[in-house]
């Protein structure tokens, strides 16, 4: 740094070693700043695409812009794209979307020879082979430098050999907005004169550059030559070239153009390469040609920030408050590095503004707090021994333990500092969280090739940690074969264009194959190149297990829910076809019958309940009501043995007492399940000559009786349901019928409610039944019953008898 004001002479011999260092320290901030600053601001292109708008609808500046953003954003364009279009458009200039080349394509063809999942596609260091050398000879021939012509040969010498770089021209913006070219190297004269002056046109590569602030890698001829104005034209003997801007502004004003003569994408390690150079020319080919004047070295805070944001370690920016006797009463943060974090857990930005005393009062006296003192007023930079800082914060003490560093900068301190507490408490909750949550961090700094794994890692990948972290290279061997294109994109786009990514994949074990997921993100350089990678990893196995076996489940319920669907069709044919009319009225032996039979509102199976209602030979009528336990087909199945094996006993004249043991034996002999069937059932036989009623039971509800405007249960016969035990024996029981008399044989579907005891349903019946027929006529009583029960949960059968009045027998 010949020439540098803020550096003694070297015979000067006067000069402190504390001031020697502290001029280092300033002159390597302020190379910091030169080689971070340059952000990106409206262009030509863009302010031209305003007018149109302007001129077209209307508007203000701002709400012209505004309209051209939201076009950009709905149309997924970009901002540039849209400004394109719309001054082709309008006949301004020729249509010529900008390439994509204007920020890394996702699809980019990696160096020949090397995968996805090679890291020397990655670890840039200074650029790719030989880029240290390249670098540090540029840079001590730079001091000799004297006209942007100087710069360029300078490049094309340095660049030549190892990146096949042939030719070299610099561009600086008019206040018209055109290009003038102001260096060159390897481009004859001719051709110089021809491309001395680019208007603002659609379509230049290099004013695309300085609008974005972002290089343009063009790296095939064919496609370029149609999508752009290529300067120096010769597509054969330049076929690939990049535009970079040079830091600077904002907006940057100056353009590099690197010609090679071999065709191809730039690799990783190029672009690195190829940025750092063009930043370290930056002193010799700004517009005014020089280096910072003493402004900037004063440390101006938003230089300072930009130069903070890129830092990965704590630092702030201290601006001293004067008194008004001129002594110093404070200082205030000005400026925040994101990774600045103070003992109550304010980050970064959130620390701007901030006063130190009235923020951290108990540093006033302490001997940090004459440290910032002294390297104020002289220069000398302060390193302090570690010291205990305490804070209360919501009450709670929170003490950590700080080693500090400042350096002046200008009128300003630049303090950096190390936290020596990560307590062991904390780094205890991060073990755990990683234990419980199954994954573990993981980093690989890029520019000295060291990869760092948390113990939980190893175990995600069953590793043995003796072996140390997987290299890339290592990686593919242990994926799934299905599971290598999609992991190797995403590794790409991690580590070649520094995009963040969350991709789930696949491993082999020695345990089986393993789910795993990684979630990542680059920090980038000043250039934008990927310089450190960190993330983790998570073992999602037991969940995608987890998941899988509900899949599983799902499958399976919905082909059992299938089966029972078809199976309870069938039993509803079944049962259609087996059973006489759900709802009817009939007269049988001078009986008026009335039926009702509803089917459960609820479930997929079709139940047993049944009933028969038949005319005798001796001109009697038989009557029958059955409620087979279980649903399904087989229960539809013992319901329609049941019935017809009691209809054929009954009409050839057995006694119905022996009906019920035969069919309980029967039961017992024939039942396909393992727990058996079993069934309740009431059967009478009415006898019109003399209107009597003999009727027996198999574990069924009692009948119900309604007389001369009362309701009462008949007393009931001994006999326990069908297929309980063998060789039951059963009573029977006899009742004379009068006119206007209302017998009631029914299912418990009638009267059983969840939760609820059996007796309120028999009451409830009872009552019911006897105001249904005081309020109206008597035909419609098993109807009306099982209407009243809507959202029944089991099968409903009702056989309503009746003997009018007047009726003599």
């Amino acid at each position: 740094m010949a020439g540098d004001p803020l550096l003694p002479e070297a015979g000067d011999g006067g000069a402190a070693p504390e001031v020697l260092a502290l001029a280092k320290v300033v002159a390597r901030l302020r190379a910091e700043v030169v080689d971070l600053e340059g952000v990106a601001s409206v262009t030509a292109v863009v302010e031209r695409a305003k007018g149109v708008v302007m001129a077209q609808s209307g508007v203000s500046a701002d709400a012209a812009h505004q309209l051209l953003a939201d076009r950009a954003e709905r149309r997924r364009r970009t901002l540039l794209e849209e400004c394109w279009i719309t001054l082709g458009r309008t006949g301004v200039g020729p249509v010529t979307v900008p390439p994509e080349a204007a920020r890394p394509e996702p699809d980019e063809e990696p160096e020949p020879g090397l995968s996805p999942f090679s890291s020397n596609r990655y670890v840039v260091g200074t650029g790719g082979p030989g880029g240290r050398s390249v670098l540090a000879r540029l840079a001590q021939d730079l001091t000799a430098a004297r006209t942007a012509d100087d710069v360029a040969e300078l490049l094309l010498a340095g660049l030549g050999g190892t990146q096949d770089v042939t030719a070299v021209m610099v561009y600086r913006t008019t206040a018209t907005g055109s290009l003038e070219l102001t260096g060159r190297a390897g481009v004859d004269d001719d051709l110089a004169d021809q491309w001395s002056h680019v208007p603002p046109l659609s379509g230049v590569a290099a004013l695309e550059a300085l609008a974005a602030a972002e290089p343009v890698w063009l790296e095939d001829a064919e496609r370029d030559a149609a999508r752009h104005v290529l300067i120096g034209d010769a597509p054969d003997r330049w076929p690939s070239r990049a535009w970079l801007p040079v830091p600077g502004g904002p907006p940057p004003t100056t353009v590099v153009g690197l010609f090679r003569s071999r065709p191809g994408p730039f690799g990783a390690g190029t672009r690195t390469l190829l940025r750092r150079a063009v930043r370290l020319c930056a002193g010799r080919l700004r517009e005014d040609g020089g280096p910072y004047g003493a402004d900037a070295a004063t440390g101006d805070a938003a230089a300072v920030q930009a130069v903070f944001d890129a830092l990965s370690e704590p630092a702030v920016l201290l601006t001293p408050l004067h008194a008004q006797m001129g002594e110093v009463e404070d200082f205030r943060i000005d400026a925040a590095a994101p990774e600045s974090v103070d003992v109550a857990g304010r980050r970064g930005r959130e620390l701007v503004g901030r006063r130190i005393l009235e923020t951290y009062p108990t540093v006033a006296g302490t001997p940090l707090w004459e440290g910032y003192l002294t390297t104020l007023a002289t220069e000398t930079p302060y390193e302090g021994e570690p010291f205990t800082y305490e804070e209360v914060t919501a009450g709670v003490p929170q003490k950590s333990v700080y080693s500090v560093r400042a350096a002046k900068l200008g009128d300003r301190l630049v303090v950096s500092w190390v936290r020596h507490d990560t307590s062991e408490r904390e780094t205890r909750r991060l073990a755990e969280l990683q234990r419980l949550g199954n994954l573990g961090w993981a980093s690989w700094d890029l520019t000295t090739d060291t990869i760092t794994w948390s113990d939980q890692v190893f175990t995600v990948f069953d590793r043995d940690p003796a072996l140390g972290p997987m290299t890339l290279e290592e990686l593919p061997r242990h994926l799934v074969p299905d599971d290598l294109p999609r992991l190797g994109a995403a590794v790409e786009r991690l580590l070649g264009e520094g995009e963040p990514v969350d991709e789930p994949f696949r491993i082999t074990t020695g345990r089986g194959v393993r789910h795993l997921r990684i979630v990542a993100e680059a920090q980038r350089d000043a250039d934008g190149a990927p310089v450190e990678v960190h993330g983790f990893f998570q073992d999602l196995s037991v969940l995608r297990d987890a998941e899988i076996a509900l899949v599983d489940s799902a499958r399976a319920n919905l082909v059992q829910r299938g089966m029972l669907q078809a199976e309870r069709a069938l039993g509803a044919r079944l049962q259609e076809t087996l059973l006489p009319l759900a709802e009817q009225s009939l007269e049988l032996a001078g009986l008026c019958v009335d039926v009702a039979y509803v089917p459960a509102d609820t479930g997929l199976n079709v139940g047993g309940d049944w009933y028969s209602a038949i005319e005798l030979p001796d001109g009697g009528a038989l009557f029958v009501v059955g409620d087979v336990a279980g649903h399904g087909l087989s229960a539809v199945g013992t319901m329609a043995q049941l019935r017809f094996t009691a209809k054929g006993m009954a009409v050839t004249g057995s006694r119905m007492p022996d009906v019920l043991r035969r069919l309980n034996n029967l039961l017992l002999h024939t039942a396909s399940a393992p727990e058996g069937a079993t069934a309740t059932m009431v059967m009478a036989h009415y006898h019109p000559s003399d209107r009597l009623l003999t009727w027996v039971r198999a574990g069924h509800l009692a009948p119900l009786l309604v007389r001369d405007g009362e309701a009462r249960y008949l007393p009931q016969p001994q006999g326990c349901l069908l297929g309980a035990a063998l060789d039951s024996s059963y009573g029977q029981s006899v009742l004379e019928l009068l006119p206007g008399d209302h017998l009631l044989f029914y299912t418990d579907g009638l009267v059983e409610d969840p939760g609820e005891d059996i007796d309120l349903g028999l009451d409830r019946l009872a009552e019911t039944a006897r105001e249904l027929l005081r309020a109206a006529p008597p035909e419609a009583l098993a109807r009306s019953l099982a209407a009243l029960r809507p959202g029944n949960r089991d099968d409903i059968c009702v056989l309503h008898l009746n003997l009018a009045d007047g009726d003599d027998g």
